[in-house]
């Protein structure tokens, strides 16, 4: 029996599977897990309870930031309002109707606002859950979805408490979170997270989105990790893994270990597949111009002079165009500017190979998204 590549060997090695048709497939559920699964997010609740700026804060914005939902405006429409993420269009936040009419149907609301739509719930209270928001809980359980209880605008509570009591902010915290469970003894397994909208690196916020992550199908928690804004050091390390993660499947599918043939996959080189991968680390680390105008804004410091990497910033410049040209030309384009590659063409691409440029250009963007992060006071 011949023996099989090398380069195939190491490819249905990453993979964990038994044989390269496996491999195959399993590449291609991760590549489309990584750029193409949608992500749909309802966030309900009186009008009034902070649900627009808290659309705006998962989504990474402030309030008065382009593409904002507009904030303390009164509602006058009963259909849910769909918000893109900025750079990843596929997650969408539904800022829905609020329910804090006196003759408030749950069972119709949900039929109103097409509850099939989502893929989970946040029920968001600026102050005890009432009456209403346990009896959409109630129906969005009975109809097996995921909800979350959000007890919005923390800061105000923190600040007015502490100021007018003497209490510390613990102690604060303590007694809110006691308070929404008194009113929520039907949902005891339901965990309150208490969030500012306003300053989302502080409180439950990181908190929430690991309960989202653990909670989501596997198809769905890279899109969420991936447009969750950068609040913290764990969040930011969770972006890192997840891309990781990824890499061999990117390899796999753009080295074109497949020589023989497997329906639907190419023998040939595809370099859009690297391309686009980078794009997406790009945006998800935030340094796309818009994102970093809006950081600058918040911080008061001018961030773009630190995204100097060439390799960082060639991407800025649509690396897109080049692959219209030639995919191979334009990875050998990208691998020149990543420290530490050099030519491919001299290389060769083999699995090998472009599982290291993968490597290599992920920490490239990591490194440049680190040192902006530390620059805007966040350690990551």
């Amino acid at each position: 029996m011949a023996q099989q590549d090398p380069d195939i060997t190491a490819a249905i090695q990453s993979s964990g599977e038994l044989t390269l048709e496996g491999a195959a497939a399993k590449a291609k559920e991760e590549l489309d897990k990584l750029m193409h699964v949608t992500l749909d997010i309802a966030v309900t609740g009186e009008s009034g309870a902070g649900k627009s700026s808290f659309v705006n804060a998962i989504r990474g914005l402030s309030d008065n930031d382009d593409g904002a939902a507009p904030t303390g405006v009164t509602e006058t429409t009963m259909e849910p309002i769909m918000y893109p993420h900025p750079t990843m269009p596929n997650v969408r936040v539904w800022d829905l109707p609020g329910i804090g009419t006196q003759n408030f149907k749950a069972k119709q609301y949900i039929k109103d606002v097409k509850f099939n739509t989502y893929d989970f719930f946040i029920i968001i209270s600026s102050e005890r859950f009432k009456e209403n928001d346990i009896m959409l809980a109630k129906e969005i359980k009975k109809n097996k979805k995921k909800f979350y209880f959000v007890r919005s605008k923390i800061d105000n509570d923190v600040r007015s408490e502490m100021k007018t009591k003497g209490v510390s902010e613990q102690e604060v915290l303590l007694k809110i979170r006691e308070d929404c469970e008194k009113n929520l003894v039907d949902f005891q397994d339901c965990k309150v997270f208490l969030i500012s909208s306003l300053e989302i690196n502080k409180y439950d916020f990181q908190l929430l989105e690991e309960t989202l992550e653990k909670d989501l199908p596997a198809t769905k928690r890279y899109a969420l990790i991936q447009a969750w804004p950068v609040c913290s050091k764990e969040v930011f390390k969770r972006k890192v893994e997840t891309f990781q993660k990824s890499i061999w499947a990117l390899a796999f599918l753009s080295a074109g270990v497949a020589v023989i043939p497997i329906p639907g996959m190419s023998s040939a080189f595809d370099g859009s597949v690297m391309v686009a991968f980078f794009t997406c680390c790009y945006h998800a680390f935030g340094l796309d111009d818009a994102s970093l105008e809006r950081l600058s804004k918040k911080t008061g410091k001018d961030l773009k002079p630190l995204r100097k990497s060439k390799f960082v910033s060639a991407l800025k410049d649509d690396v897109s165009l080049p692959v219209r040209i030639s995919a191979l030309a334009a990875v050998e384009y990208v691998s020149s500017l990543i420290p530490g590659v050099g030519s491919v063409a001299a290389a060769g691409l083999s699995f090998g190979t472009t599982k290291m440029m993968l490597n290599k250009g992920l920490n490239e963007i990591v490194e440049t998204a680190r040192e902006i992060m530390k620059e805007a006071g966040l350690e990551c």
